[in-house]
């Protein structure tokens, strides 16, 4: 495996007792105070069933990766014997954290077992300082080993395995003592700076401590934990930047901490200010986080919903920077772009802000991500993830950071993408105070709370996205009037609602319908969206070579040209659309058996097939062109 040598990263090769901290423990999964709650909540674990399109995905990756190739003790081996490279340690929470939110979707007791033998074996390795690190104490903090950035994501697979498997008082113990450790070694001098940790230019990534700390302190109710996140804000979150104030400030994504304005990160740190404003109401904060999300879905969220890029201002990051990628993404001077750890970070900081703010166009950023991006970077075999992804050439790769385990290929985005298909279920119905909110239209079974708190079961049906009509059953223990809201997608711009066959009126294109009635069993509502196919025109970004490229979008899927059917996949075309730009394309059985969705396009030199960008496999060489050269 290759692994990168760039600026920012160097030359790579292949249980003490808890100190007493302000506040009043709180009973297992009992959080601390909430000043700001959310609008919309996840519904308990194993309430959703999905069916067809991404439920296959969710058991490829399940049997292949978490119950298959993962090699956790290996990983954990990192924190008793070292690591050969740096950040290495981030490897075991990052595979955990993705295996216990599969056990809350599924409630697989295999996939608890796996979680509890690897929960065990690390367990095992806690130091006599409390913390599970990967170099000894007499070496901590370890700025240039990414020592920080591992913590935390121990502490992120400690706390998920907490909350979704075992609420077992020795891990909580052991989580807290790993962040005493942390507590007493990080801050004001005599401490070490967090900010002068770390492996990059501005040491963002050892800020992103903010989450996992936030997380506990909501589990604990404990001061102290508040006050490190506190702290961290204090800092700015990078050193020589504070791109806290900077996105409050509105200033754009690609501009923010400097020459590293590393996209993953960069998230991770604000999904923890997320957190923080539930905690406090902080509105510095909040604003600070809106602004950030806003400007990220405007200005770096490319058609299939990842976003981050090399070209053209921060090359010497390696694809995975933030970089006005909305505008740029047809620049043919870009090699890597679109992380698989950028897009999944992006889905999870996209549900806190659907959660906060009952917002449909953060449930939109999630579709769009899932349908292309997400699926568009997993291996066919369920064993990995790509580590970016390409519009035209090379769409998959596994050359990244990384390291090998014998022939096994292990990247961090090997790790994340799974989180991602695990997301899935849990925002795609969601509960409210008024009742329940729809956000995804794939076939599924979910079980819900009315208002009164009586059992509410929805089924809907259809096959979306083959088709685009579905019908969503409704079936309430007693009569009761509460609100079911609907997600109308943006790219439906005429869509037919129908409650027990009557037409619903001021159905709104990107908002939430809101059917607020007597609900009984049996009852009914149908949709029908208008899924066109939209010939877009390329963004005008710096590179006026990137002018002249189209791609063709139906509903919320992207189309491409795929090598694997079409020797011409790269050739110049000009796609036949009318005056609102739609295209009259026709569905057309596949003709490859892993192919999801295929269609007829028509060119003015006859007809060309185009193929779901997800569906395109693209790991045995082949190549693919979904931004489509238009013919002069």
């Amino acid at each position: 495996m290759q692994i990168k040598n760039i600026l920012f990263y160097p030359l790579l090769a292949a249980v003490c007792a808890v100190s007493s901290c302000g506040g009043v423990k709180k009973d297992p999964l009992q959080v601390a105070e909430v000043v700001q709650k959310d609008q919309l909540y996840p519904l308990p674990a194993g309430s959703v069933r999905l069916n067809g399109f991404f439920e296959n995905d969710i058991q490829n990756s399940i049997e292949h990766w978490t119950k298959g190739v993962m090699p956790y003790a290996e990983i954990v081996e990192f924190f008793r014997t070292g690591r050969k490279q740096f950040a290495l340690g981030e490897m075991w929470g990052k595979a955990v954290r993705s295996g216990c939110m599969f056990y809350r979707y599924t409630q697989d007791e295999e996939i608890a077992e796996v979680m509890r033998a690897t929960v065990k074996d690390m367990l095992t390795t806690q130091r006599e300082n409390g913390s599970f690190s990967c170099v000894p104490v007499s070496q901590q903090p370890d700025g240039a080993g990414g020592d920080m950035w591992e913590r935390k994501y121990v502490l992120l697979g400690l706390d998920e395995y907490y909350r979704q498997i075992d609420a077992d008082p020795e891990v909580l113990k052991a989580m807290e003592a790993h962040a005493q450790a942390i507590i007493k070694q990080i801050g004001h001098a005599p401490k070490v700076e967090l900010i002068e940790l770390g492996w990059s230019s501005n040491h963002i990534e050892s800020a992103t401590l903010m989450e996992p700390f936030m997380r506990l302190y909501n589990l604990t109710g404990k001061t102290c934990y508040l006050d490190f996140a506190k702290y961290i804000i204090e800092t700015g979150g990078a050193m020589g930047y504070n791109v806290i104030a900077q996105a409050y400030n509105d200033v754009d994504p690609h501009q923010m901490g400097g020459l590293y304005p590393k996209a993953y990160e960069m998230m991770s740190l604000f999904e923890g200010l997320v957190d923080y404003y539930r905690a406090t109401g902080d509105e510095y904060v909040r604003r600070a986080v809106m602004n950030l999300y806003d400007n990220i879905r405007t200005k770096e969220i490319t058609i299939i919903g990842n976003g981050g890029g090399d070209q053209p201002y921060h090359p010497q990051v390696y694809g995975e920077a933030w970089d006005n990628t909305a505008f740029e993404q047809t620049n043919p001077n870009i090699t890597r772009m679109m992380e698989t750890c950028v897009g999944v970070t992006w889905m999870k900081l996209c549900s806190h802000i659907l959660r906060l703010n009952a917002s449909p166009k953060a449930a939109a950023d999630i579709e769009k991500y899932i349908y292309n991006g997400l699926i568009g970077a997993m291996k066919p075999s369920g064993d990995g993830f790509s580590y970016v992804n390409l519009f035209n050439g090379e769409k998959v790769t596994n050359l990244g950071w990384g390291t090998t385990f014998g022939d096994l290929c292990v990247t961090c985005c090997n790790l994340n993408g799974p989180m991602g298909l695990a997301y899935i279920p849990y925002v795609a119905v969601m509960q409210s105070q008024e009742g329940i909110a729809v956000n995804l239209y794939n076939n599924l079974h979910a079980d819900a709370r009315t208002p009164k708190g009586n059992s509410l079961n929805l089924v809907i049906e259809g096959d979306f996205p083959h088709s685009n009509k579905i019908t969503l059953s409704f079936n309430p223990e007693k009569q009761e009037r509460f609100e079911v809201k609907l997600r109308i997608p943006e790219w439906s711009k005429r869509t037919i609602v129908r409650v027990n066959e009557k037409d619903v009126e001021h159905v709104n294109y990107g908002e939430y319908l809101c059917l607020d009635r007597k609900w009984n069993t049996g009852d009914k509502v149908e949709m029908e969206f208008e899924m066109k196919a939209r010939l877009i025109n390329a963004p005008r970004g710096s590179n006026r070579a990137g002018d002249a490229f189209q791609a063709v979008v139906y509903g919320p899927i992207v189309l491409a040209r795929d090598e694997n059917i079409d020797s011409a996949y790269n050739q110049p075309v000009q796609v036949i659309a009318d005056e609102e730009g739609t295209v009259a394309v026709q569905a057309v059985k596949p003709t490859l058996p892993g192919t999801r969705m295929e269609f007829i396009v028509p060119t003015t030199d006859g007809s060309i097939r185009m193929t779901d960008y997800a569906s395109v496999n693209g790991w045995q060489g082949n190549k693919i062109c979904t931004w489509l050269p238009r013919k002069q």
